[in-house]
């Protein structure tokens, strides 16, 4: 799977190292040039740039279109087409709207699975399957508080067991489309990724959490990662100026996380 961490401005340079892609939070690239700047240098580079569409962190989608000028701007490798958190149908209007408006975008688009029960999600998998270049499926579906978990389990417990088993049942329903790349957005904890050696078509995953541990001043379990999860979202530290010891635990982080893949 490739890997990348979502970092604050004064790590980005630094990040081309311990990510294998770069990854774009579209509502930052007005405020920040600088961040903005970074991603086009990247491309010229040679490196993959998916553009993501802020959902998680504005709890809407940006703009759609202002996002579109961006993609036409940036031309990003991929973006993530405006969604609708929890809501299956609205989520494939969005797409289908957004790509009967701008249909002559550069890049991949990546469509992503919404729902509020397994059927809803099943029926925007299927669209998405059938439509978008690339699927992505979220960590934090309120769906995954309802299956299979034990009573024990905390909240992040359930989102890490809920999105296996999520994908699990795709494929035992002969659902999941291993010919087509998909793309794990975020997650609760790091372990969740040790279990995906043998599913073909996950392709990438971005988050941004061994980053976040490391300037909050944790470091990763070795084989494990963290047990708890740091509140903060990377977003919010997007200016931070790293200090030496943060980066080493960044570094530290980073690179424990890519032996858990």
């Amino acid at each position: 799977m490739l890997v990348s961490h979502e970092s604050p401005i004064s790590m980005l340079e630094a990040s081309r190292k311990y990510n294998d892609y770069d990854y774009a939070l579209v509502h930052l690239f007005e405020k920040y040039p600088e961040y903005y700047n970074f991603f086009k240098v990247s491309l010229t580079l040679g490196r993959e740039v998916l553009l993501d569409n802020s959902i998680f962190e504005l709890g809407e989608a940006f703009d759609t279109k202002k996002f579109a000028e961006y993609v036409e701007e940036l031309k990003p490798t991929y973006y993530v087409v405006p969604d609708v958190l929890e809501d299956s149908q609205a989520t494939i209007s969005s797409f289908h709207k957004f790509c009967l408006s701008y249909p002559n975008l550069s890049g991949l688009k990546i469509g992503v699975v919404q729902g509020t029960t397994y059927q809803e999600l099943v029926d925007c998998y299927n669209y998405m399957s059938e439509h978008a270049d690339y699927i992505a499926i979220s960590f934090d579906y309120s769906w995954y508080q309802t299956i299979a978990c034990s009573n024990t389990d905390c909240k992040l417990q359930r989102q890490m067991k809920g999105r296996k088993q999520f994908i699990n049942m795709l494929i035992q329903d002969g659902i999941w489309n291993e010919s087509k790349p998909h793309h794990l957005l975020g997650c609760s904890f790091a372990q969740e990724f040790t279990d995906y050696k043998h599913v073909y078509g996950i392709r990438s995953l971005d988050t941004s959490n061994p980053v976040v541990a490391g300037i909050v001043g944790e470091r990763y379990l070795k084989g494990i990662g963290l047990q708890h999860k740091p509140s903060v979202m990377l977003a919010n530290l997007i200016k931070d100026d790293v200090t030496s010891e943060q980066r080493e635990d960044i570094l530290y982080n980073t690179a424990e996380f890519k032996k858990l893949l």
